[in-house]
């Protein structure tokens, strides 16, 4: 079991919903989004854009979250406008990474601290960590240092710590290919097991599902790596990697794929403890936002965006476990 401090406990109560599952929705995408706005946009509507179009996803989508993740950079005034019963996580991390340099290494927003982010105020601190278990050691251990100090700050601010991990292989083989896929399993499970050690003071894991449901038997629409006992298998040998809650990211895939991956789960006997989700929820308007305007994406949210989370919440309410079963306060 976990142990939670009354504090920790009270601020994920917050990010939750009455299940005391964590329904929320991520938006804390910031050189990604800025790029897909850009691209679709016939006029320069820079900074201004992407700030105004995490606006309109909070304001209109908060109503069927638990909570929402936003960025200090483009994502407080989405903030001050998200449900009055949302709860809301910040994301401490710069976005990507050095690509000239090797080793995908993190970094923090120089401006930010577990304190000031406690000030906004908000409810936990998420750190994204794109680690491979098999990278040189000399790479992992300066990443293991950097987990541990964002740890030690959330202890002494008595707030909430999401890992969020996304796997690679450091030889560049792309994560979307069948080779890749073999690997995954593996990467996902390891690193989860890395991280769920007390040293580094997570309390919620942020995760990948442990494989590529594009090619898993009956997902499928070309080549099979897994097949279908295989894939429920490692959702299993997931959830037994460890103690700690944990929630799945949704890797911008489609929502009908993220939903039917969740149902997957609990039928591999996952005790995953709710979703963060983004891009399955409303990468869609981002196209019509910067195409048609802010009328033409809130339309859009208000219809669409919404089917996408009341569906997804419904197959949440049937497949997820509370993260209240894995801890115990102190």
């Amino acid at each position: 079991m976990h142990i939670l401090t009354k504090g920790k406990y009270e601020y994920l109560k917050k990010v939750s919903d009455r299940n005391n599952v964590i329904a929320a929705l991520a938006i804390d995408q910031r050189g990604s989004l800025k790029k897909m706005i850009a691209d679709n946009s016939t006029t320069d509507i820079g900074d201004e854009g992407i700030i105004n179009f995490k606006k309109l996803v909070s304001q209109e989508l908060t109503k069927y979250s638990s909570s929402i993740l936003l960025d200090p950079e483009y994502g407080l005034p989405a903030a001050g406008l998200r449900d009055e019963n949302a709860g809301l996580l910040i994301s401490y991390e710069e976005t990507g990474y050095d690509a000239t340099e090797v080793g995908r290494l993190p970094d923090l927003l120089g401006f930010w601290s577990a304190k000031r982010i406690k000030e906004i105020p908000a409810d936990a601190v998420k750190i994204l960590l794109y680690y491979d278990i098999d990278e040189d050691e000399a790479i992992n251990d300066q990443k293991h240092g950097f987990v541990e100090r964002v740890g030690s700050e959330c202890i002494a601010e008595d707030i909430p710590f999401f890992l969020e991990i996304v796997t690679y292989d450091a030889s560049n083989i792309d994560v979307n290919s069948p080779e890749y896929a073999k690997l995954k399993p593996r990467k996902v499970i390891e690193s989860m097991k890395v991280f769920s050690d007390p040293r580094y003071a997570v309390d919620v894991l942020k995760m990948e599902v442990p494989v590529n449901m594009n090619y898993v038997e009956g997902f499928s629409k070309g080549e099979v790596v897994h097949t279908r006992e295989e894939a429920l298998a490692f959702f299993k040998d997931q959830s037994e990697a460890t103690e700690l809650p944990f929630i799945f990211l949704s890797a911008g895939v489609s929502a009908e794929l993220f939903q039917k991956t969740l149902e997957f789960a609990k039928e591999g006997e996952s005790t995953f403890n709710g979703v963060l989700c983004g891009r399955a929820t409303w990468k869609d308007s981002v196209v019509i936002f910067a195409r048609d305007g802010e009328d033409a994406a809130i339309e859009w949210l208000q219809t669409v965006g919404r089917k996408n989370i009341e569906d997804l919440n419904a197959v949440i309410e049937k497949t997820a476990t509370p993260w209240t079963e894995k801890i115990t306060v102190e």
